[in-house]
């Protein structure tokens, strides 16, 4: 007869089959979804919102449709949205460049493509577009296409595919136009014509933990400002010192001011991988990284109508 050793020792049938509920169950932990609590009654599931995220996505939400964009995606989409928006450009103009890019690169920044084409736009150096590092920069190739979009008769009212085409002069003329339902989407999120429309969820940063005063704007705060004032706001920002960091507070002037408000906080937010960017308020609403599976949560900022206020690890 063989001797149980504690390797092969059968567990109870309680305790056995609880042990296989929670291997079945290892994924959805991984995932940060779900918890597993392990009691004497059996297994539980319990739903945290603010379990560690293993998959960042971020989401523009309109009437009730929505797409879905990885960080990196949100972050360029958030560029060529934002130029539109310092450039005083309709809401029309940034569906038309987002088509694009998204038809051209998925919305990546490649450093290859059909002959010589580069960038976002794919745009081809040997066709007059800039240099080989110039088409690769976000910030110069959005620049470009909206100087040639703008130059294109009658653009705002042209269809998507016509206006893209006439800029690009792309072998699949047709090919925008399959992307106007999600460009629209993402446009209307980040002009700030639909509030609160733009959210991501991600990771926590380490540095979201340091506690203590901050009375000037630190490093990575002073990149994200030079990187807002190039892409999305034409002002200075106030710093707001505070127990967890120094923010920075823009005020938004005219009266658009509430639009445009949460137009830079959308890009704060698509921004926010890229910048190490941790809390966006504006009008009331406010994006936390450390509980982004909320989203934008209404309640008391301190942030005045028409201003944004955004926080860097």
């Amino acid at each position: 007869m063989p001797v149980r050793t504690p390797a092969n020792r059968r567990l109870p049938r309680s305790a056995a089959a609880a042990n296989r509920r929670a291997r079945r169950l290892r994924p959805l932990v991984a995932a940060g979804a779900v918890l597993v609590v392990l009691t004497a009654g059996g297994v539980w599931l319990v739903r945290d919102e603010d379990a560690p995220v293993v998959r960042e996505r971020c989401t523009a939400t309109v009437d009730g449709r929505s797409t879905s964009l990885s960080p990196e995606q949100a972050g360029h989409a958030a560029t060529v949205v934002g130029m539109a928006v310092r450039r005083d450009l309709p809401a029309r103009a940034a569906t038309i460049g987002i088509a694009t890019v998204i038809q051209e690169s998925g919305l990546r920044n490649l450093d290859h493509g059909d002959r010589d084409s580069l960038g976002l736009f794919q745009q081809r150096p040997s066709q007059g577009w800039g240099t080989p590092e110039q088409v690769q920069d976000p910030v110069f190739a959005t620049d470009a296409f909206y100087d040639a979009l703008v130059e294109v008769d009658g653009y705002r009212d042209l269809p998507v595919t016509d206006a893209a085409q006439a800029v690009q002069r792309s072998a699949f003329p047709l090919a925008y136009g399959d992307h106007e339902d999600e460009a629209r989407l993402i446009a209307s999120a980040l002009t700030g014509y639909t509030p609160a429309g733009f959210t991501c969820r991600l990771r926590r940063v380490g540095a979201d933990a340091r506690i203590g005063s901050d009375e000037e704007a630190s490093p990575g705060a002073q990149r994200l400002g030079e990187a807002m004032a190039t892409e999305v706001v034409r002002q200075e920002p106030r710093v707001v010192p505070g127990a967890f960091g120094a923010a920075l507070e823009y005020a938004l002037e005219g009266e658009d001011a509430q639009r445009l408000a949460w137009a830079a906080a959308g890009w704060a937010v698509a921004s926010a991988a890229g910048y190490d960017v941790v809390e966006v308020s504006v009008q009331g609403h406010r994006w936390d990284r450390g509980r982004s599976g909320r989203g934008w949560v209404a309640g008391e900022t301190g942030v005045p109508a028409g201003s944004v206020r955004v926080r860097v690890a």
